[in-house]
């Protein structure tokens, strides 16, 4: 034991020095953050725990190269900031240098999304205009393999650099289909991918819509364009006589928060609170996000519905949980994925370059629900199956599939809006009772009126 000892005199005091200047730091503040009994939460009990297994495996593990000071405990953090949640991470120094490097509006890779989710790395949507859609990746597939190094070994960001890469580059993704159970393998070439926003701006069909006009588009992700876009789609389609308004949120993974809350703005008055971040219980780290006069084009107040499913996030999260919370729309469609925190970027001084990537607040509704690892639960349910995902898959990405394909894909029928059409139809229904030339009847007045509405 005389190696442990030894090692451990300079080990074990400066990690108690630290505990203690912990607890001084709580002593000095402790009006906003009560101290923890000592009996709770023994930092120097814990402390001396890890320092006793350090030089237990220094002293009799097989690989001495492996067990160096810094590797064990890189390793150490790295497992400690992990298990914390999906979003959390260590990053050693060219991790975090690569990241800092892709704030562009453009990236390299194949056009996809990722998150941990139970423990699998699992793609949370699929660009249809990027090499993963056209080799026929979905969302919810669990990713097993990059190349040839397994998903388990890696972590998020490290995961995400193994993704991306120099345009013309070969990537061979190795997948689990949970639907259907399968093993598949795809190859594909990386490209430059365009962060594009709305799309399909339209009339919908007047076979599913008459007597009403219904206007429809689909924003993709949320960029400093997308306000601007929206307003405009908005604008043609209130000149084409739109009188309800089909929102489609789904597969859009989120992107830049400000931009979420403009187009928030666009929906409700200026000055409403649309969100809250909150930091640590005790903390009082609240923020308030609420909608400007600046963002807002014009007053827009036909009903409106919006599309979400499993992989709608983040930024879509904050619309749909806000509108719906503020009864401005109604949410159709599958509960959302239930990324609604915040994370923030801490380098570490003297570590080389080193960072931890950790969640400091996370996403509050209107109505104080929390998003996420909750998401949002839609008004209206309407799940799809495996089969209608994938139709869904190919008419999203219709424009690059090979004519006869397109023709089929165009066929489909989306169960999903449907039903958001039939909801805006009995909007407009209502609205019209007693008086043609009323105030139209939000969407969500409909719901709530067939929800209390007692047998006579």
């Amino acid at each position: 034991m005389r190696n442990f000892w030894t090692s451990a005199i300079w080990i074990f005091p400066a990690l108690c020095l630290f505990c203690q200047a912990s607890v001084i730091g709580q002593d000095a503040d402790a009006d906003a953050d009560p101290v923890i009994e000592a009996d709770e939460d023994s930092g120097f009990e814990q402390i001396e725990l890890f320092t006793r297994v350090l030089e237990r495996i220094r002293q009799s593990y097989v690989d001495p190269e492996k067990v160096t000071y810094e590797k064990l405990i890189n390793s150490a953090l790295d497992g400690m900031i992990a298990d914390l949640d999906p979003h959390c991470q260590f990053m050693q120094p060219q991790v975090f240098e690569q990241m800092k490097k892709n704030t562009g509006s453009t990236y390299e890779g194949v056009g996809i999304t990722i998150a941990n989710r139970n423990e699998m790395l699992t793609i949370v949507t699929v660009r249809e205009d990027g090499p993963a859609a056209r080799a026929g990746v979905m969302p919810q597939d669990h990713i097993l393999k990059i190349n040839n190094t397994l998903t388990e070994d890696v972590g998020m960001t490290e995961a995400v650099q193994m993704l991306r890469g120099k345009p013309g580059q070969k990537l061979k993704l190795t997948i689990r289909r949970p639907a259907t159970s399968e093993l598949l393998e795809f190859e594909m070439i990386r490209e430059i991918i365009k962060q594009s926003t709305i799309k399909d701006i339209r009339i919908l069909d007047e076979k599913l819509t008459a007597p009403y006009k219904m206007g429809y588009c689909r924003l993709q992700q949320f960029n400093s364009p997308s306000h601007e876009e929206l307003a405009d789609a908005l604008d043609k389609l209130e000149k084409d006589g739109m009188n309800a308004f089909v929102f489609d949120l789904r597969n859009n993974p989120g992107g830049l928060l400000n931009s979420a809350i403009d187009i928030c703005g666009e929906f409700v008055d200026a000055g409403t609170v649309v969100l809250t971040t909150e930091g640590k219980p005790g903390s009082g780290e609240i923020k308030v996000y609420r909608t400007t006069a600046r963002a807002k084009r014009r007053d827009r107040e036909y009903p409106v519905a919006i599309l979400v499913n499993h992989s709608s996030a983040s930024g879509s999260e904050v619309v749909a949980g806000a509108l719906q919370d503020l009864k401005r729309a109604i949410v159709v469609g599958e509960t959302s994925f239930g990324k609604g925190s915040v994370q923030t970027i801490l380098p570490l001084e003297g570590s080389g370059g080193k960072a931890i990537r950790m969640t400091t607040a996370k996403y509050y509704t209107p109505s104080h629900r929390t998003i996420h690892e909750n998401g949002v639960i839609p008004n209206i349910v309407a799940t799809l199956t495996p089969p209608q995902e994938k139709a869904l898959a190919n008419w999203f990405y219709r424009e690059g599939l090979r004519p006869e394909d397109r023709k089929q894909a165009e066929k489909f029928k989306d169960p999903q809006l449907i039903r958001a059409i039939d909801a805006m139809k009995g909007a407009l229904v209502y609205s019209s009772f007693g008086n043609e030339k009323k105030k139209p009847v939000k969407a969500t007045e409909v719901v709530e009126n067939k929800e209390t509405k007692k047998p006579e």
